[in-house]
């Protein structure tokens, strides 16, 4: 159902070579974000970029001449075009980049008709959710996955090879934040409870990945957030508590402008992904003995290759 253990940082950095084995992917939207990662997915050999929809068919088509889809849908005869999408016999796996409020609707029509799905986050909006389209992937034997894909840049993947050594020593503390001031002209999807907005269903999912990537999940948790007239979350503060003692704390805004980092602290020394948390280019290790060391990292692409790489994986080694 959900992606296995990921490759070792070093195995992110191997020549990207075909192995004969193709996956026919459809992406659902023709927005920014399919846009970057249709260009980040034309880079893997073992990735056939096959069908494209969206409502309008005339933007499907011109999405498709752009990235190289080889088959574009738009909403036609009453059918909208992620159905027809779904329908395509030859798509093996579902890109999920519509705006978040669909998102459950698109995931659960594509695993209810047997294909894989990658789907970006939040991929729902709520847990309840989220356990319907587990549950039907399971079901089904499908792959599911959140589209969490910082997780599997070679920065992260090599800091979660040092938390694991040993070399920081017992984590203890873990902190991070992430903000920027979002535009609040009218229709702005960020400000919008119905379309998913708020901080912590945009942003909160970043800092969250190095606490889980640190000490896993947690024992307990609280949170506080403050609310728009809309019930949006401006912003959202969260402190996560573990069985060892240890504490994660984060927040994250749509109104401030902040440092966009994350520090993992331990007994023996401290680990800091300098800005962006999301997509770090530089990784300083600072030790009790005084020593300090730097790790830099060029990602390939838009730095979304490796999340799509690691779902190639899965689905060749037969990983539901």
């Amino acid at each position: 159902m959900l992606a296995g253990t990921p490759l070792l940082a070093s195995s992110h950095q191997d020549p990207l070579r075909a192995s004969g084995n193709t996956v026919r992917w459809g992406v659902v939207s023709t927005g920014r974000i399919a846009s970057i990662v249709a260009s980040d997915l034309a880079l893997l050999p073992d990735a056939d970029l096959h069908a494209v929809s969206s409502r309008s068919r005339a933007g499907a088509e011109e999405f498709a001449v752009l990235h190289g889809f080889r088959r574009a849908y738009g909403d036609d005869g009453g059918l909208p075009g992620y159905l027809r999408l779904i329908q395509d016999p030859d798509v093996d796996i579902v890109y999920v980049a519509t705006p978040h409020a669909s998102h459950f609707t698109v995931a659960r029509a594509a695993l209810e008709a047997g294909k894989h799905v990658l789907c970006e986050k939040p991929m729902t909006l709520n847990a309840r959710d989220a356990a319907i389209l587990a549950g039907l992937a399971q079901s089904n034997g499908l792959f599911l996955m959140e589209a969490v894909w910082s997780r599997f840049l070679p920065s992260v993947q090599r800091a979660a090879e040092i938390i694991a050594s040993g070399e920081l020593g017992e984590i203890r503390m873990i902190q991070a934040d992430l903000g920027f001031p979002a535009p609040r002209h009218p229709g702005a999807r960020l400000w919008q409870r119905a379309a998913g907005g708020g901080a912590l269903l945009d942003l909160g999912v970043y800092p969250l990945t190095w606490a889980l990537l640190a000490l896993g999940a947690p024992q307990s948790l609280a949170a506080a957030a403050h609310l728009t007239g809309d019930g949006v979350d401006a912003e959202t503060a969260v402190t996560l508590t573990y069985a060892s003692g240890a504490v994660s704390q984060f927040v994250v805004s749509l109104t401030t402008v902040s440092t966009q980092t994350a520090t993992v602290s331990g007994t023996k020394g401290m680990l800091r992904c300098n800005a962006p948390l999301f997509n770090p280019t530089e990784l300083v290790l600072t030790f009790d003995s005084g020593e300090t060391r730097r790790e830099t990292f060029v990602p390939a692409g838009h730095g979304y290759t490796y999340q799509l790489r690691e779902v190639l994986r899965c689905l060749q080694l037969g990983h539901r």
